[in-house]
């Protein structure tokens, strides 16, 4: 070997050695509530494109040079199911994010047939079948288990379906533009009926935009007409309201996505104030978290949150050596440097933690004492 060659080779080695040892230094975890509260949610990480999942080597780039980092534009819905986000970008399609095969790409049966021109909302039920709300195309496109298109509920023109949740039989859409839930036979594709417009003024629907479903099959509408959280039973019922418009806690000024954990906490997205607010069960607020910015945790114009039992394998070592993790949250982000955040919520191994009943006469005393020290009139 000349010496011109063994030169070539010591520095592509030394390449190599310096990106391999390169280290950087690990952030410090993000709780909510913040110390000395007991943490409850841990930000784990976050997915915005390609190198969020592919990872490059230094050989690669060496030979190749860095590949191109194609990113989401702007996503709002989120779903997650057997290793792979679904996210639903409503500039281009439904994008999802492999992360057993470390890939990022398109939906593989949204051409065609199954093509998307502005998909809002994406919800999986357990065998895997997708419901994908496209108001642009005026129709929800089905996906099965292997992405691969099934059919499409409703005629285009219309009406403006921009999400769509299963339950049992049927079918539970959004249409924002008649402020109505249409409910739809899942195997017919036939209308049966629609919710939010009998009953007294403050029962009917103004403009509903996401839905999600309790484990007793509760439904829950965001309303951002009544800047309010509506429940209804399956049948379309009036039960309660959630919030109200408001720039206080436990209020609401842009209502967006929502989510139900198994203890019937309510999740609920608000895109003014930037945070997650979870509500109790009887519409009590829990605790916030989120906030302006572009820290981890943090957000811009927030859109979605979803909740995952099921996928913990694949977060797990993001998360505290200490920290318990019951299930994820997925918070999308319309703008910013981290546009799909995950969270755990759990707890500290060896830690006490107040029940949700406790957590509320903990809140309820401190309002007190605070109103306690506001000065006399």
């Amino acid at each position: 070997m000349t010496n011109r060659l063994k030169g070539a080779s010591l520095a592509v080695l030394a390449f190599l050695a310096a990106g391999c040892a390169t280290t950087h230094p690990k952030a410090p975890a993000v709780f909510f509530p913040p110390a000395p509260e007991p943490p409850r949610l841990q930000y784990l990480t976050s997915f915005s494109g390609l190198k969020d999942v592919e990872k490059q080597s230094a050989f690669d780039r060496f030979v190749v040079g860095a590949q191109q980092d194609i990113k989401i534009d702007k996503p709002y819905g989120v779903g997650i199911y057997d290793g792979r986000i679904y996210v639903c970008d409503t500039n281009s399609t439904v994008l999802v994010f492999d992360l057993k095969s470390r890939s990022f790409g398109a939906l593989k049966g949204a051409s065609g047939p199954g093509a998307l021109v502005a998909p809002a909302n994406i919800s999986i039920e357990k065998d895997g079948t997708k419901y994908v709300a496209d108001p642009s195309r005026g129709q929800i496109v089905v996906f099965d288990r292997n992405d691969d298109y099934l059919k499409a509920y409703g005629a285009p023109g219309g009406w403006r379906p921009v999400d769509a949740v299963p339950f049992e039989d049927r079918l539970y859409v959004a249409d924002v533009a008649n402020g109505l839930v249409k409910i739809f036979d899942k195997q017919s594709g036939e209308m049966i009926k629609a919710i939010g417009d009998k009953g007294e003024p403050s029962e009917r629907l103004d403009r509903p935009t996401n839905l999600a479903f309790d484990g007793q099959g509760y439904l829950y509408v965001t309303d951002i007409g009544r800047f309010q959280v509506v429940k209804f039973d399956r049948d379309g019922h009036f039960k309660a309201t959630f919030g109200k418009p408001g720039d206080n806690l436990g209020h609401f000024a842009r209502p967006k996505g929502i989510a139900l954990d198994r203890q019937g906490r309510l999740y609920a997205v608000d895109a003014s104030f930037n945070n997650v607010q979870i509500f109790n069960g009887e519409g009590r607020l829990l605790m916030f978290f989120g906030g302006s910015g572009e820290a981890a945790g943090s957000f811009t114009l927030p859109a979605k949150v979803a909740i995952d039992y099921d996928n913990l394998q694949y977060f797990q070592q993001y998360a505290q050596a200490d920290f318990q993790i019951e299930y994820l949250v997925l918070v999308t982000s319309q703008f910013g440097p981290r546009l799909v955040n995950v969270f755990a919520f759990g707890q500290e191994k060896g830690k006490t933690y107040p029940s949700d009943e406790e957590v509320l006469k903990q809140i309820e005393e401190r309002r007190k004492k605070e109103l306690e020290k506001q000065p006399k009139e």
